[in-house]
This record gives structure tokens, C-alpha cells and sequence, in this order.
């Protein structure tokens, strides 16, 4: 199942949203659940957490939506936030809050479909990637959507993840070459960092949504940076 909020201060936009929700769910086969709220406030007061997905109107009364994804971000480090907006500079400001996408109103349901079909395969996806960490204990599987970072360790690299750290006899470089394109980034010759789990950028440091700190050296951080305004860039 799919369990979505709908937050706009329009009436109308909700309604309509729903209704291409409801088409959407016959039409690709899928489950979902949908939860209307008139307000930033609102839906503060009764967030659950256990969205997948949160429409998020940008100009609401007395708290906007940047406003909103930002309160949600303190509570939610996972849920997939999806701007509505008239005007794209607005949305703009979205990878503050580590937004997925923004959709212009007037909604239409080609622009939605595809922002669900893109959403519904990258779930796919990360379940999927992984890679197999081996050393003298034996051999690991490891999904990358639970791969924070990883880092040198003697002559070995230390694989951090959600529930445990692995040690990994393959160098630094070869894991970098192996993750690239999954949305990892050498951000020091020490450090590969996934980017899915950094919260912010604090001058010289990378801060994750663990709580973890991670350095980023001079020599590294311009293409870091890069990297990361792309990876952001994608989900605003």
C-alpha cells in the first residue's frame, strides 16, 4: 500500500488531486491510501509519520509549505515530499528540506503519473541495489538504501550501516567506482558519503541524518559539492 497526504489550502486543488490519485491506483494496479489536510498546521498536528508521500502546497495561510517540510524534516527524515506550486522559483528552495520533485498547477495527470511511476520504480530499485561486503567472517549482503558511508579503516575500508559496521577488504577507490552511479560521493580521500543521507552541509562538514558528522577535505569538496547541488537538484 501507498499511503499519501494531501495538504493544500484549496478545496478545489485537493479534490482534484485525489481524483487523479484514485484514477492513478486503478490504473497502475496499486493500493492507496490518501489523507486530506487543509493546512500546514493541520497537518502537523496530526502527522502519523508513516507517509510514503506528502503533496505539499508552498503558499498556505499563517505556515507555508517550506515552512511545513521543514517541521516534517525534524519528525520524518524519510518521507517523500512533493511540492505544489504556480510558481517554480518557489520550489526552488525545496532541497533545503531534501524535497523529491514539485509539480506546477494547474495539475495535470500526465505530470503526475509520471512523478508516481518514477517514485513506485525507485522503491524498486532500492530494494534491489546492493552489494556483498566479504572479510574472514564471511560474506554480507548489504542494500544500499541501509549504507550510510564508508571509510578507511587501517588498510581496510569500515562499512557503516543502519544496524551494524562491516569491515571490507576491497580498497576505497574500487567501492567508489562500484557505487558512483547508485548516489555515493567521495566527499574525502577517506570518506565515501551516500548522499540520500546527509541532512546538511555545515562548512567544511557533512552532517547526516544519523547524527553522524562526516569531513569533507578542500582537495575533494568542490566536486563533492557539484555532485550533491545535481543529487539535490533532482528532487526540487
Amino acid at each position: 500500500m501507498i499511503t499519501i497526504a494531501v495538504c493544500d489550502d484549496s478545496e478545489a486543488v485537493v479534490t482534484n488531486l485525489c481524483n487523479m490519485l484514485e484514477t492513478y491506483a486503478k490504473e497502475a494496479g496499486q493500493n492507496i491510501k490518501i489523507f486530506k489536510f487543509n493546512s500546514g498546521l493541520n497537518l502537523l498536528e496530526q502527522y502519523t509519520g508513516n507517509y510514503d508521500i506528502v503533496f505539499l502546497d508552498i503558499k498556505m495561510p499563517l505556515m507555508n509549505g517550506l515552512e511545513t517540510a521543514g517541521n516534517i524534516r525534524k519528525r520524518d527524515r524519510s518521507v517523500n515530499i512533493i511540492f505544489l506550486t504556480s510558481l517554480v522559483h518557489h520550489a526552488l528552495d525545496g532541497y533545503k528540506v531534501q524535497a523529491l520533485d514539485y509539480i506546477i498547477k494547474p495539475i495535470s495527470y500526465k505530470r503526475l503519473k509520471i512523478e508516481l511511476d518514477a517514485w513506485i520504480n525507485k522503491q524498486s530499485q532500492d530494494q534491489e541495489s546492493f552489494i556483498v561486503i566479504k572479510n574472514d567472517k564471511g560474506n554480507y549482503k548489504v542494500l544500499l538504501k541501509d549504507l550510510a558511508y564508508i571509510e578507511t579503516s587501517n588498510r581496510n575500508a569500515l562499512v557503516h550501516t543502519k544496524s551494524e559496521n562491516l569491515i571490507c577488504y576491497k580498497k576505497l577507490k574500487v567501492l567508489e567506482t562500484e557505487l558512483n552511479s547508485y548516489g555515493f560521493s567521495r566527499c574525502h580521500s577517506s570518506y565515501i558519503l551516500n548522499l540520500a543521507y546527509i541532512e546538511s552541509i555545515e562548512k567544511m562538514d557533512a552532517k547526516l541524518i544519523t547524527g553522524e558528522v562526516v569531513p569533507i577535505s578542500q582537495m575533494k569538496r568542490k566536486d563533492f559539492m557539484q555532485r550533491l547541488a545535481r543529487y539535490w537538484g533532482e528532487r526540487v
